[in-house]
């Protein structure tokens, strides 16, 4: 009676023993559940490792959007400009005759033909065509250039930019001054010459330009067999307008 009363109150094998005893599952008991440990996360080191990837998410979206703002200004705005891009206009103002040339003429109003090239966003190629004729008493002054400048703005806020310009050209001025006691023209020559100046242009839209040029020319001195040399220079002050395409 003792031994029937013992095995029916022993005890079984608790929870944890059978499921690390393997030979529970060969007698029959349930099967055995595997233990797991769970690994804590370094906080500290997460959050650097996130701060960090963040922070290269934040550049890459930020040189994103630089090149973006960078193509849309290069499009609208003051990025209007485009390269190679050519331009047809004129210039119309006063030509003030100066040195000998004020001698045989005096200022008038006149018009210039120009062209211009996108090279770059901060060069053009400027190419100036002018003929002109100053009248004072009897005397002449004809004026005629085929110029060629580099013109490069300084900077440019919105669609208004400042600029300089330089270069070199061809001239073939002529005079009708007194020669002994008849009034006579000079030898026409073609000369080579100098011209610089500087202005500002305000861009109304993607075709068209106004502005405001100041421009120097100083042709080389003529020879001439009679009278004497023709040998001067002029400048003039536009209001230019031009059509890009």
């Amino acid at each position: 009676m003792a031994l029937v009363a013992m095995s029916c109150f022993k005890s079984p094998l608790s929870f944890a023993q059978q499921v690390n005893d393997p030979t529970s599952v060969n007698s029959g008991a349930p099967p055995t559940i595997p233990s797991y440990k769970i690994k804590t996360p370094n906080t500290k080191k997460q959050m650097l490792e996130d701060k960090s990837v963040k922070s290269e998410e934040n550049d890459d979206l930020e040189s994103e959007e630089k090149y973006d703002s960078a193509k849309n200004n290069s499009q609208t705005g003051s990025g209007l400009r485009r390269l190679q891009q050519h331009g047809l206009g004129f210039g119309l103002g006063e030509t003030f005759l100066l040195g000998n040339y004020a001698n045989n003429g005096s200022d008038k109003i006149t018009i210039d033909i120009l062209y211009s090239y996108a090279a770059s966003y901060s060069f053009d190629l400027l190419l100036n065509a002018h003929m002109s004729e100053h009248k004072d008493k009897n005397d002449r002054m004809k004026l005629m250039g085929l110029t060629s400048s580099i013109k490069g703005r300084f900077v440019e806020y919105d669609n208004f930019s400042p600029y300089f310009l330089g270069g070199l050209g061809f001239y073939a001025p002529q005079a009708k001054r007194k020669v002994g006691d008849d009034q006579e023209w000079s030898d026409r020559k073609i000369t080579f010459g100098l011209n610089f100046g500087g202005g500002v242009e305000l861009r109304l839209n993607e075709h068209y330009v106004v502005g405001v040029l100041g421009q120097m020319h100083w042709p080389f001195a003529i020879e001439q067999n009679e009278g004497s040399d023709i040998k001067g220079y002029y400048f003039k002050l536009l209001i230019t307008g031009m059509y890009l395409f």
